[in-house]
């Protein structure tokens, strides 16, 4: 919740109890994104105002109003049983309606369906995709001003709350202005304003000159939009994208959708932490699985791909959601472990197992040598028997961790890695951090553990460092591998098998 919860009380409401528009932040409308899930989590990272997706009239007005009351919710249902609104009492002063119009009388019919569940009532007059201007609606009434005066004028004679409208820029600022003074004559309570033309997408510049020159055109709030490509990316870039727009107030659409924690005056959290909150109310409000993994692909942008987005676009239903709701945590230690070395060095005792949170990042071995071929030359030196490592396979994921035994002593990554080699190598440089020995990385002091002869001879057989007796545990299911093994005797290469080597 947002430590600044009595001021905003306070300023958010005019003097009669109706919401206010100036000096506020909010969440845009965002079509699959501004559903109940995100906008209760944007309020409690500090948004001030949130915007529901843009909801087209036709559809919304075959709704009935339905009191959920085993999620708590108000629910606007179709006939076919989807839910195409949920709002709740957390966000029912807060909450702005957007539709998506182009019939004044049935945009009415629609406003008045939801009035007293909602804080305001906006009108989609920016949106350039097809779906929204094809029928007339969204940036489609730029071009016709009389419309967009009759749509307004019916709202806001019809309805006892506030209504605004968001417009995208025209493409002469002589015609904007004309425009949204216009609006401002409607009686409309605010007007959002995106800084782009009709035909811009967000990879263009935001013309913030013609943000600053409406602001100048009319007296109501100003809520300029359409900064997150290059103005804002943390808290303190709001305030200067609203200083640069000349805007009483700033909607954040991308910014937010990438980390909603952007609201917050403490700074940027993980996405990994935001995924988790966000979770959370999904699971809570029994939100569509595919609106929710749509939400945490946006959140992971170029990590979709990762093992992480990979089980986000493998899920189908809120519960298996549920488990990868353990599984982010899982994420977010590992992000911690990794940002800190000294948790790294340290040691600690799981049971009667010593772990560390490493990770085998193959980049930083050279060709051919890895910290098992180490752990395995340095145990036939000490005359050691030889590491056994013990792996186990997560179901719900499929990742690996694996524990490995040298001197009847168990040692593990904490971390899940995405192949049994990885983990193994991870469990074997967990060993010889611990005991102190090299491991073969780039840059290390050669230790003469490995042979020349032996790492050239490795290149040849293409073989990993066998030799270790390795049980794998899938599902619980024991299986016991025995494979051929390369000893090192005197500083002479030569292979024998496992069975019969005793250093």
């Amino acid at each position: 919740m947002n430590d600044c919860c009595g001021l905003i009380n306070r300023t958010l409401t005019t003097m009669s109890g109706r919401l206010s528009f100036r000096n506020i932040t909010a969440l845009a409308p965002m079509v699959r994104v501004g559903t109940l899930p995100m906008r209760l989590l944007a309020l409690d990272y500090g948004a001030d105002v949130v915007y529901c997706e843009e909801l087209i009239d036709i559809k919304m007005v075959q709704c009935q109003r339905v009191v959920n009351e085993l999620l708590d919710t108000v629910d606007f249902v179709a006939p076919d049983d989807r839910v195409m609104f949920r709002t709740c009492e957390r966000e029912k002063d807060r909450v702005v309606f957007q539709m998506g119009t182009a019939d004044p009388d049935r945009a009415l019919t629609v406003a008045k369906l939801v009035e007293h569940d909602v804080a305001a009532i906006d009108v989609n007059m920016g949106c350039p995709k097809e779906y929204s201007t094809k029928g007339g609606m969204g940036a489609a009434l730029l071009s016709d001003p009389d419309k967009i005066e009759s749509i307004l004028r019916k709202l806001v004679g019809g309805v006892n709350k506030p209504v605004t409208c968001k417009i995208r820029i025209l493409p002469s600022l002589e015609d904007t202005i004309s425009l949204v003074k216009r609006i401002e004559k409607t009686g409309v309570a605010a007007i959002g304003v995106h800084g782009r033309f009709k035909e811009e997408r967000p990879r263009h510049p935001v013309h913030c000159d013609y943000i600053q020159a409406v602001a100048k055109a009319v007296s109501v709030p100003v809520i300029a939009n359409g900064g997150s490509l290059d103005l804002v990316k943390t808290y303190a870039d709001i305030e200067e994208f609203r200083k640069a727009s000349g805007a009483s107030s700033v909607m954040l659409a991308r910014a937010a959708m990438w980390n909603p924690s952007v609201f917050s005056p403490k700074g940027l959290l993980p996405v990994e932490t935001v995924m988790e909150e966000y979770l959370k109310y999904a699971i809570r409000y029994d939100n569509h699985a595919f609106n929710t993994k749509y939400c945490l692909c946006q959140m992971l942008r170029d990590k979709v791909e990762t093992p992480q987005g990979k089980l986000v676009q493998a899920a189908q239903t809120n519960a298996e959601f549920r488990f990868m709701r353990g599984f982010i945590e899982e994420q977010q230690a590992k992000r911690n472990a990794l940002q800190s070395h000294c948790l790294q060095d340290r040691p600690i005792m799981d049971g009667d197992v010593l772990t560390m949170a490493v990770k085998f990042e193959r980049r930083e071995y050279p060709p051919q040598i890895t910290p098992k071929m180490f752990l395995l030359e340095w145990s036939r030196k000490e005359k050691l028997e030889q590491p056994s490592y013990e792996t186990v396979q997560r179901t719900q994921d499929r990742a690996f961790q694996s524990t490995v035994t040298v001197a009847e002593k168990k040692y593990r990554s904490s971390l899940w890695e995405k192949s049994k080699k990885f983990a193994e190598q991870a469990a074997a440089i967990v060993c010889l951090r611990v005991l102190g020995i090299p491991e073969g990385r780039i840059g290390e002091e050669d230790s003469g553990l490995v042979c020349k002869r032996k790492r050239e001879m490795k290149g040849i057989n293409g073989s990993d460092e066998e030799g270790s007796k390795k049980r794998h545990l899938v599902d619980g299911q024991e299986e016991i591998k025995t494979t051929k093994t390369e000893s090192v005797t005197n500083g002479d290469c030569h292979t024998q098998n496992s069975e019969q080597t005793k250093s």
